[in-house]
């Protein structure tokens, strides 16, 4: 099996004998619904809510080694948990506790990788949500590969009433327009 699936069956079994809520997002998830990339890390949201982020820390610096010396005090500051797998994948763990963050582990289903192998992944539209809303642009190349594969399936009334708050949080009006412009282009 590729190192990164196997990274990412690695901590979505840790999460899930723990019964936490979490869903793959990042590359892995756009290996799902865009254009696929070379991807070299693994990335998830596990629902932690807040005030409660240390057990989740704790536990999964008990079980994956960090990739920080601080990597504890690092979490806890930035909400995300900087691991890796035990082949040495990195995998960053974000400690989610939005209601969007929520609603998109809700809404996760099973993506097939290998035989008989299947990965928790977000959906397409709360992946152009996360990529969005993180904006680099590497999210925009695979916000374009999105649009292009599911042309005409993105339920885009759920993009906008779960991206549009989040962008007024983060005051970036310039993000919906390049999205608006990425969704009509594909449109077409």
């Amino acid at each position: 099996m590729n190192p990164v699936f196997a990274a990412a069956l690695e901590i979505q079994d840790f999460c899930r004998e723990r019964g936490w809520g979490f869903c793959v997002i990042g590359a892995v998830a756009a290996q799902r619904w865009g254009e696929p990339r070379l991807t070299v890390d693994v990335d998830v949201t596990v629902i932690t809510g807040f005030g409660c982020e240390a057990s989740y820390v704790d536990a999964l610096l008990a079980r994956f080694a960090g990739r920080r010396p601080d990597a504890r005090a690092f979490a806890l500051d930035n909400r995300v948990v900087l691991l890796r797998s035990r082949q040495g994948v990195p995998i960053d763990v974000a400690l989610g506790a939005m209601p969007f963050e929520e609603r998109a582990v809700d809404r996760a289903s099973a993506f097939t990788v290998d035989a008989g192998v299947t990965l928790t992944t977000c959906s397409a539209e709360d992946l152009v949500v996360f990529k969005a809303f993180a904006g680099r642009e590497k999210d925009w190349l695979d916000i374009e590969g999105i649009a292009l594969r599911q042309r005409g399936q993105l339920d885009e009334d759920l993009i906008w009433a779960e991206l549009g708050p989040l962008l007024d949080l983060k005051q970036a009006p310039e993000a919906a327009d390049r999205l608006r412009r990425v969704l009509a282009l594909a449109r077409t």
